[in-house]
C-alpha cells in the first residue's frame, strides 16, 4: 500500500476478481492533467486562468493541486495541501529533479512542463489523447458508495496504484495578502481529497468499492508507481 495523500475515512475497499463481461467496453479514459499552483505565488494567476479553459474540457480531467509552500509569503491558500506538495516532490524525485516550480502542469503522469508553456501543453494533451491502451476502467455509484471496476487486455509493465480523487468544481476568492494582495479568481477543479486504494497487478480482473459521499465529482487514477505514467482514469460527475 503507497502512503496516502489525504486519510482515507471510512472507506470500504475489497480487491478481488470480477467477471470481464462485466466491464463496460471504452478507452483508457480522458488525459489527466495536474496543475500544481499556489494562491501565494504570482507568476500563476495566468495558469490559473488557463486552466479553467482545460477544466471544462470534456476530454481531460483536470485536476488542480493547491500547494503550501508559498504560504510563508503572508497569504495561506486555503486550498493547499501539504500531500500536494510531496505528490509534486515524488515527481521530481521520480526523474532526478532537485527543484520543483509553480505553476508545473503534469500530463499523464509523463510530462513535467514548468510555466504557462501553452503550445507546448496543448501538444502533449493532443499526443495522449491519440493514445490507448489495454487497460479498460468502469465506475458507477452504488449509494454512498462507488464501484471501480477494471480489466485488461494485456499483461502490465508494472503493478498499477490504485487511487480515488475528489475536487471542487469552482469557488471565488479574493487574496488579501502577499504576492497577489486584491487579486480575485475563479479557481477550478480543486483536489480535496487524493486516496491511495491499494495496488492492481492486473492478473486478474479488479474490482474494488470505496466509500464517496457528497455529491463532489469522483476520478479514479491508474498510475504506474513513481509515480508514474498514468495508465487509465476515469470520472463521475
Amino acid at each position: 500500500m503507497h502512503a496516502r495523500f489525504s486519510a482515507l475515512i471510512g472507506a470500504a475497499v475489497a480487491i478481488c476478481a470480477a467477471s470481464a463481461g462485466s466491464l463496460a467496453a471504452q478507452s483508457a479514459g480522458p488525459v489527466v492533467v495536474e496543475l500544481y499552483t499556489a494562491q501565494g505565488c504570482a507568476a500563476c494567476p495566468p495558469a490559473d486562468a488557463y486552466f479553467a479553459e482545460l477544466a471544462g474540457r470534456d476530454d481531460l480531467i483536470a485536476l488542480a493541486l493547491h500547494v503550501d509552500y508559498w504560504d510563508y509569503l503572508g497569504w495561506a491558500d486555503p486550498f493547499a495541501r501539504p500531500g500536494h506538495t510531496a505528490r509534486q516532490k515524488s515527481y521530481a524525485r521520480a526523474i532526478g529533479a532537485k527543484m520543483i516550480y509553480t505553476p508545473q502542469l503534469i500530463i499523464e503522469g509523463a510530462e513535467r512542463i514548468e510555466g504557462l508553456q501553452t503550445a507546448v501543453i496543448d501538444e502533449q494533451i493532443t499526443r495522449h489523447g491519440a493514445e490507448s491502451g489495454p487497460v479498460t476502467l468502469h465506475l458507477e455509484r452504488a449509494g454512498k458508495m462507488v464501484r471501480i471496476a477494471a480489466d485488461t487486455a494485456a499483461p502490465l509493465a508494472r503493478a498499477l496504484m490504485v487511487q480515488m480523487v475528489r475536487y471542487r468544481p469552482a469557488e471565488t476568492m479574493t487574496i488579501e495578502r502577499g504576492e497577489n494582495a486584491g487579486h480575485t479568481a475563479t479557481y477550478h477543479n480543486i483536489v480535496t481529497q487524493w486516496d491511495a486504494l491499494g495496488e492492481w497487478t492486473g492478473e486478474a480482473p479488479l474490482s474494488i468499492e470505496a466509500r464517496a459521499e457528497g455529491e463532489d465529482p469522483v476520478v479514479v487514477i491508474l498510475q504506474e508507481p513513481g509515480p508514474g505514467p498514468i495508465v487509465a482514469a476515469a470520472r463521475l460527475r
